[in-house]
């Protein structure tokens, strides 16, 4: 672990890193032109009927004074029109303004604090998980109501705070609604597919229904790990402290807010169903139906923001946090203040996807790599495992999810899918191996978070660092890892498909 930390922060930081990934592509693309590198393989015709036609693609040299001239006329453009930027800069709008107003701080509270003490390990495992929809602030939230419950029930907070943060980990690859990170990944998805000229369906949906499942599997093993692989390491009594929830508490205020933010709610799915029930519904598409695309499919992130809009407008009326209309402007501008860094590592990583899609070399490492794979018979459910496992090896060097899917996408999209893994299925097994070893990667920027509030709960003079959170967390990552690669295996096997009109495999396949 010493020396994954050791290598993790010498690497660049995702801006120098996409920056350093843009210009190696264009020195590349010179090197292997002049070396006449190519490829030949049988395409598809887009004339229907044509059978397969061979093609040789080259790589083409970027460096040359056509593609210079294109790219400064484009530049802007370039940047502007990179997938991810737009529809997260909308998305965080809407998140932003709800979670500013406070109402996902104030409604996980009332769900964990009015939990039974019998069900309080797995209803903070669930919650923990389902936090991820306000983004990394969940982690956050999860991990230090976590800690103050244990404390209240006589258990060691620091368990608790264990519990909140691994399962707030868990939520970027499982929840029961739609959330940013969804719309972060497909959009960079669908990028990489786009640049490779591939056919599938996109949209933030297409893992929906696996992340359903693996959400309660998550909260199980959570649940199952924490009773009783977790008293092995760890004291499971504690400081008996009952007031400790006193600052946890909702304020009358509060309370007010939540009631209205349901009404604002129930109106809310009122117009949804207004456009869904009726056959002619204006979020069915022209035959009425829902799949494979519609309004409401492919226009699921402004439904969201809208969701977000309505709720957060309620619970900020309610809690009169809200008392002009001068503040919904600010309030909605918080997401997108969070969110400028972000913004600012797109920049680089929209020229690094477009430099890789021009210069061909997605389609040749695609091809070559497709044949490696048929000649080692590598296919179908080894080759998901195996991409999880590098997955969860690159993830201990760069948890960012995003920067990590932007630098894989564009190389493992296009190759899966030319052995007949749809884009979705792709995607999935990434996020797989992103999130099993999230909660013990060293250099993760949530660790300083935990250990203070180990630090915190600590009964003894013993210091808190780094080696007692890979300690407490690696059991969960382990089985992570297990459980979650097991339950796309059985996905696999049983051919389900992972989201609404979202296949496991290409379509022919």
């Amino acid at each position: 672990m010493g020396w994954v930390e050791r290598v993790g922060n010498k690497l660049p930081n995702p801006f120098m890193l996409f920056t350093v990934l843009a210009v190696l592509v264009l020195v590349l693309s010179f090197v292997l032109n002049k070396m006449g590198v190519s490829v030949t393989y049988m395409a598809a015709s887009a004339k229907a009927g044509a059978g397969l036609t061979e093609t040789t693609v080259t790589v083409r040299n970027l460096l040359e004074a056509g593609y210079f001239r294109e790219v400064l006329k484009n530049f802007v453009k370039t940047y502007t029109d990179f997938a991810p930027l737009g529809t997260v800069m909308v998305a965080m709008i809407g998140i932003g303004y709800v979670q500013d107003t406070g109402f996902f701080d104030a409604f996980m509270r009332k769900t964990l604090l009015r939990c039974p003490p019998y069900l309080i390990t797995f209803v903070i495992a669930l919650v923990g998980v389902c936090a991820n929809i306000s983004s990394n602030a969940g982690i956050i939230i999860s991990t230090t109501l976590a800690a103050a419950i244990y404390a209240s029930l006589g258990r060691n907070p620091i368990l608790g705070a264990v519990l909140g943060y691994v399962t707030g980990h868990g939520g970027f690859t499982a929840n029961l609604l739609i959330t940013a990170d969804d719309v972060l990944q497909s959009s960079i998805t669908k990028s990489a597919a786009d640049a490779a000229g591939i056919a599938a369906p996109i949209n933030p949906l297409m893992n929906w229904y696996f992340l359903i499942a693996a959400t309660f599997v998550i909260a199980t093993i959570a649940t199952l790990v924490t009773e009783f692989v977790m008293p092995r390491y760890i004291e499971t009594k504690g400081k008996i402290d009952s007031n400790v929830l006193a600052s946890e508490g909702l304020t009358p205020a509060q309370e007010n807010g939540l009631k209205l933010a349901l009404k604002y709610f129930l109106v809310f799915i009122v117009l949804i169903l207004i456009g869904t029930v009726p056959s002619g519904g204006i979020l069915r598409n022209a035959e009425g139906n829902f799949l494979p695309t519609s309004p409401l499919t492919e226009g699921i992130v402004p439904i969201l923001v809208f969701l977000f809009f309505f709720v957060g407008t309620g619970y900020g009326l309610g809690a009169k946090v809200i008392t002009s209309q001068h503040q919904i402007p600010k309030l909605m501008s918080g997401g997108l203040r969070d969110s400028l860094i972000y913004f600012v590592i797109c920049f680089p990583a929209a020229y690094f996807i477009s430099f890789f899609g021009a210069s061909r070399l997605s389609v040749i490492l695609s091809v070559k790599g497709a044949e490696l794979l048929e000649h080692f018979n590598f296919t179908g459910i080894p080759l998901a495992v195996s991409f999880i496992l590098l997955v969860t090896f690159l993830n201990l060097f760069l948890t960012s999810g995003s920067a990590k899917w932007m630098i894989l996408a564009p190389i493992f999209v296009p190759m899966f899918a030319s052995v007949g893994f749809a884009p979705a299925l792709t995607q999935i097994a990434y996020r797989i191996g992103d999130t099993s070893t999230n909660p013990i990667a060293p250099i993760n920027y949530f660790i300083p978070i935990i250990i203070g509030i180990m630090e915190r709960y600590k009964d003894s003079d013993e210091e808190i660092g780094f080696g007692n959170v890979i300690s407490l967390t690696l059991p969960y990552s382990i089985c992570y890892l297990i459980f979650l690669t097991g339950l796309l295996v059985l996905w696999m096997h049983f051919d389900l498909p992972l989201g609404p009109g979202a296949s496991l495999w290409m379509p022919g396949v």
